[in-house]
């Protein structure tokens, strides 16, 4: 019945819509916005949430009326063939002039098969495979008649009290940089307009991740040098990679909320980058100005944003309810609507909407491309990408599947809907393979797998502890899955603690007691000071949110099937009074030093991480050798070659994640004491060397000044590589001639 609907309309479109088709996309746009009236140019500039309300879980909350008065230009939270195809048809047979409506979601770590949350993605270091990952939720996401993401967040975030950590790729703007370019890649593909490819959107334009105090939607107060180094890299990445949309931040920057930037929208992004896509507002974002202190009501704050270049307003109406008496006034000129407009059609243009608005309109993938096997695997293979060993004395992992009785202990082995993490779309908890099933499907018939929760995840008390202990004693080995819990990171989920929650560290002493040799596997959506787990616990390994088959991944991992090789994109603190702490920090005037008093430390804990930004460990063990570059001296125009022999010293196959850092020795302003600017994921049969080859040309020598060019300047240079950002292994070159 439905396939037959969809005949039909694609039969009435011949009279209607494809008329829009027949012409390149400037002469469709331009036809159309000479047509339009004030009114349905500002239904294109206005989205609204058609999320279902818990009592109509099946029915878009949207009124079909301003659908068919051209008033609605996209949608949010609404998908599903049937529920899309119904008010796709109302916009392209029932509007006058037959424009198709955008439908957005927020598809931040796959749609129905999750993945891992991006934050663990990045531990990968494997660009590729998180690339792979978005075409997967591309594929998902538009089988359920959905045409835009707001995603990928590639916000560079230093403070882990701040939830949002979890959706970007950490603390350094080049591991970042190069994450936001795969996956703008992986959801947009080879062609905007095919029927499985997802208009990206690189968000939060720009700094959201520097919110003072790790508090959501609060400022950033950061120097104009940090913001065009360390928080624009990513966006400019995405932009390079063809982004067709960047969504503002909630934040300000430098007293001027970003809603209302001109100077970084119109002039950085669109002028500077030749950005020509679409800018959206956050949630209700336009209106919160009046909350920033900087428009006195709606009418200003529309007014503000509209100048400013935002070209669609996420639901709070501002634009639709206050632009004509703008208009009335002569506050802003016709022409800046109609900018904001061929914005938004161009979009729709680009996505084959005017062309084919029904694309999505086929029950046959709703149906077959969600959650195969093939979806799993791809899943499978990432999560156990992303897991990082931190600590494995005594080789307490990998477990032999052959080990008479494993006790599991902890309040995440089962929590299926923990795996998922936060912003986990379509993702079911009944799709999970928790922990404990993992490990109960992975292990011999002569294995007895003992299970206790131990205590909640979340409270303080301690009555199942010990049952927890019991089967402890009874057992040849401990797993202990603790951390946080799905909802305790994401948006509106700062913490001001980085400890494990509740009694958790009060159940892992008492199994400690027992004498049992013991691996932690931590679950998190940001780094949790965990410095009792360091000194007292065996093994150590964060697997952050897996996704639907963290089970699966984690027992590979845990029984050796696959040798762990994620590597951290964010240092973990000893403790949050360290906070912000990252990796590529500048040196002071005193740097620390721990035999010399007066020196930038602390009294009562190391400054430095307990766990460096790129740590990680494997079942088997790495030298690098013979660092080499091609040249003693280099213009700054030319590209110097560096090249490591990477060799497998251990006696198993295994992935090394190769690092290059590089340290501008003296500048005109202070640089950073290193910064990554290569790293290959490779994998190395035991006694095998590899030969890698890093190129480091005027991008990766040089940096961003305020007004956002590029300085390469003479000097010399000094280049690290390793398994980390702590690597020794060093050489020095020079650069010459002009800057």
């Amino acid at each position: 019945m439905l396939k037959t609907s969809c005949l039909v309309s694609m039969c009435v479109l011949a009279a209607t819509t494809l008329a829009h088709a027949a012409g390149s996309e400037s002469e469709v746009v331009e036809s159309l916005l000479g047509r339009m009236t004030l009114e349905e140019k500002l239904g294109q500039l206005n989205q609204i949430d058609g999320r279902p309300s818990a009592d109509e879980p099946n029915v878009p909350h949207v009124d079909e009326e301003q659908v068919r008065a051209g008033s609605i230009g996209s949608l949010l939270n609404v998908y599903g063939v049937e529920k899309t195809r119904r008010l796709q048809q109302i916009a392209v047979e029932e509007s006058r002039l037959h424009v198709p409506l955008l439908f957005a979601h927020d598809v931040i770590h796959g749609f129905r098969t999750i993945f891992p949350v991006p934050l663990g993605a990045a531990a990968s270091f494997d660009v590729a495979a998180v690339e792979r990952s978005e075409r997967v939720a591309a594929t998902e996401a538009t089988a359920f008649g959905i045409h835009w993401t707001f995603a990928p967040m590639v916000d560079v975030a230093r403070d882990p009290r701040w939830g949002r950590i979890v959706e970007g790729a950490g603390e350094d703007p080049y591991l970042s940089s190069a994450m936001a370019a795969a996956r703008v890649r992986g959801f947009q593909g080879h062609d905007l307009a095919a029927n499985d490819t997802l208009m990206a959107t690189a968000k939060h334009f720009v700094a959201y991740g520097a919110a003072e105090g790790g508090r959501d939607y609060n400022i950033a107060d950061i120097s104009a040098q940090t913001l065009h180094e360390t928080y624009l890299a990513p966006f400019r990445a995405a932009t390079r990679a063809g982004v067709q949309s960047v969504m503002a931040a909630f934040n300000e920057v430098a007293g001027m909320p970003m809603h209302a930037n001109t100077e970084l929208i119109q002039g950085v992004l669109r002028g500077q980058w030749g950005f020509d896509g679409i800018v959206v507002s956050d949630y209700n974002g336009i209106a919160e100005l009046i909350d920033h202190g900087v428009a006195a009501d709606r009418k200003a704050a529309g007014n503000l944003a509209l100048r400013a270049g935002v070209d669609i307003d996420m639901v709070s109406g501002v634009y639709s309810g206050q632009t004509p008496s703008l208009l009335q006034s002569g506050a802003i000129a016709v022409g800046r609507i109609d900018e904001a407009v061929r914005r938004v059609l161009r979009a729709k243009y680009r996505r084959g909407l005017f062309d084919d608005p029904y694309r999505y309109c086929d029950p046959a993938r709703e149906r077959n491309d969600i959650l195969t096997a093939a979806n799993r695997a791809a899943a499978r293979d990432l999560a156990r990408e992303s897991m990082v060993l931190l600590k494995n004395e005594h080789r307490v992992l990998p477990l032999s599947k052959q080990a008479r009785t494993i006790a599991v202990v902890g309040p995440l082995a089962k929590d299926a809907a923990s795996m998922l993490g936060s912003w986990s779309a379509a993702g079911r908890e009944a799709d999970v393979i928790s922990p404990l099933q993992g490990i109960r499907s992975a292990v011999g018939p002569r294995t007895r797998v003992l299970y206790a929760k131990g205590v909640d995840s979340k409270s303080t008390g301690r009555s199942g502890i010990a049952e927890a202990v019991r089967i402890a004693r009874e057992a040849d080995v401990v797993l202990l899955f603790i951390g946080e819990s799905h909802d305790m990171s994401g948006e509106a989920r700062s913490r001001s603690s980085l400890a494990l929650p509740g009694s958790q560290e009060a159940l892992a002493r008492a199994l400690r007691a027992t004498g049992k040799p013991m691996a932690a596997i931590v679950f998190a959506g940001r780094p949790l000071s965990i410095s009792w787990l360091a000194e007292n616990v065996s093994s150590i390994l964060y697997a952050w949110f897996p996704g639907v088959e963290a089970g699966h991944a984690l027992a590979d991992v845990l029984f050796g099937a696959y040798s762990p090789a994620g590597r951290l994109p964010v240092s973990i603190p000893r403790s949050v009074g360290q906070v912000p702490i990252y990796y590529n920090h500048k040196n002071t005037g005193r740097p620390p030093q721990e035999s010399v008093s007066n020196t930038s430390k602390y009294m009562d804990i190391p400054w430095t991480p307990l766990y460096p930004f790129g740590h990680g460990l494997s079942y088997t063990t790495f030298r690098y050798d013979n660092l080499r570059l091609s040249a003693p001296r280099i213009r700054a125009n030319e590209t110097m070659t560096v090249q490591v022999d990477v060799t497998n010293t251990g006696d198993r196959a295994g992935d090394e994640v190769a690092q290059l850092y590089l340290r501008d020795d003296v500048a005109r302003v202070t640089r950073p004491v290193r910064e990554l600017r290569g790293f290959e994921r490779i994998h190395i049969e035991p006694g095998e060397s590899r030969t890698l080859s890093f190129q480091l040309g005027p991008e990766e020598l040089g940096f961003r000044d305020t007004g956002d060019a590029l300085v390469v300047e003479p000097g010399t240079f000094t280049v690290f590589a390793g398994g980390s950002s702590a690597a020794t292994l060093a050489a020095g070159f020079e650069v010459i001639g002009d800057r």
